[in-house]
């Protein structure tokens, strides 16, 4: 029996370019990016050297301080370059891929008769820990630890999201063994949350072995942190850990076969792409492999790994974030406006305040840009600005004023435990006063690292 949870904040923000559920190019590119920034709190040490063969499953870096945890090549190859920044600082191990994809053997076990002691050096072992999110603070899981409870987030309601279903729906086996294999390492079991409104036809309801919820509301219904508010809210000096189903799958297909599979359907989206649909890839593919999507004749498409909420501007030469599988193009909104605000019909301009008329349209997809449509203006909004779009037992206007003062006292009494930027990444698009809140977000966890370690 399913918990059923109702959320009545949220917005989902109509955007276009959603992708057609059609898988139209198989792309293995040429070169994959290995990125340690896309790990938080993982502190990279180089495994390899350039010229060196690798396969889909080998080592490539370690964390300095724990160094069994280990990130692994999503394809065989040989390894093309290091390439740093300043001060030498770890950019990416970037991998010339081979033609022909050869992967690690850590031979299939059989979950039921693992000690979860040996589920975890498995997991270490395949270069897949670092999947395993901690919160609070959003870091890589600690081996070391036992978490009240391990997350899972069975559906994504962020603009544009890739449907789990269609991208995931063929490995629910290697989803079940994922679940087994993760329910040995914490004693409050593993949690899915799944639509509501799709519950009954989803492939994830199959799933045994975890506590089913289901959530029916707007974004960020879809977002873990939101779920976890909802079912076991984090207190200070509690644990949990979140994967993505996307990675759930990967470690449960280590256990199922032995061998490590990154592939992933990916989304390509948003207002600029040309017939939207998706991709067999690789985290690590180079958005430059989806030329055929999109037409950069002008320079003006800003390339997101990721949805355009939460993605990272990865730009015409960047990469696939380890955990994103999907890709949003937008037109750089570099124009102005005439009277801008003050016009008083804006039929092309979705408002989330009922500042315009769009709210008179709710079936309508807009054409969004990057445009912020304002400057920054002075931080004094109240707090419904936030709190109407934020379903969380949280003070979200006041844990961002914590973040900004530094003041730890008070950003744990608002929240800090509970959240990750992407949970406030609504406050962000709904801000009148155009803060980056996430950012804002980011720093204050940063602060808690360093002073709270």
């Amino acid at each position: 029996m399913s918990n059923s949870i109702v959320l009545k904040k949220g917005l989902d923000i109509p955007i276009k370019g959603a992708a057609a559920l059609k898988t139209t190019k198989k792309i293995l590119p040429d070169v994959v990016a290995i990125k340690p920034d896309d790990f938080k709190g993982f502190l990279p040490r180089v495994l390899v050297k350039e010229g060196d063969r690798v396969l889909a499953g080998s080592p490539v870096l370690s964390d300095k301080r724990l160094p069994d945890i280990l990130v692994c090549s999503p394809v065989s190859g040989t390894v093309q370059e290091v390439a740093r920044g300043d001060k030498r600082k770890l950019l990416a191990v970037l991998v010339k891929a081979d033609e022909k994809q050869e992967s690690v053997d850590l031979g299939a076990k059989d979950i039921e008769g693992l000690s979860p002691e040996q589920v975890r050096d498995t997991i270490l072992a395949s270069g897949l820990w670092p999947s395993i999110i901690q919160r609070p603070y959003g870091i890589v899981a600690d081996p070391a630890l036992r978490p009240k409870a391990i997350f899972v987030s069975a559906f994504d309601t962020a603009p544009l999201a890739p449907d789990t279903d269609y991208v995931l729906g063929s490995r629910i086996q290697d989803i079940q063994a994922g679940v087994q294999a993760l329910s040995k390492l914490t004693d409050g079991g593993v949690h899915i949350g799944l639509d509501s409104a799709t519950e009954a036809s989803t492939p994830f309801h199959k799933i045994e072995g975890a506590a089913i919820h289901t959530f029916t509301g707007k974004h960020p219904a879809g977002n873990v942190g939101v779920q976890i508010s909802h079912i076991s809210p984090i207190a200070k000096g509690e644990t949990v850990w979140t994967v993505s189903p996307l990675l759930l799958a990967a470690i449960g297909h280590v256990f199922a076969t032995g061998k490590v599979d990154l592939s992933r359907k990916v989304a390509v989206t948003g207002p600029r792409a040309i017939e939207p649909a998706y991709v067999d890839a690789f985290p690590g593919m180079p958005v430059k492999a989806l030329e055929g999507f999109y037409d950069n004749a002008a320079g003006d498409i800003r390339f997101v790994s990721g949805d355009v909420l939460t993605g990272k501007n990865v730009g015409p030469d960047g990469y696939l974030g380890w955990f994103d599988n999907q890709v949003t193009l937008l037109h750089e909104g570099t124009e102005r406006e005439i009277l801008g605000w003050a016009k008083i019909f804006r039929p092309k301009v979705f408002s989330s305040s009922k500042a315009f008329f769009s709210w008179l349209c709710p079936r309508k997809k807009y054409d969004m840009d990057t445009n912020l449509h304002g400057g920054k203006r002075a931080f004094v909004l109240s707090d419904q600005a936030y709190s109407k779009v934020l379903p969380m037992d949280i003070f979200p206007l006041y844990l961002v004023k914590a973040c900004l003062a530094g003041n730890i006292e008070d950003m744990e009494k608002y929240g800090i435990y509970e959240v990750l930027p992407e949970d406030l990444a609504l406050c962000e698009y709904a801000d009148p006063s155009k803060n980056d809140i996430q950012a804002i977000i980011e720093d204050g966890i940063d602060l808690m690292l360093k002073e709270m370690a």
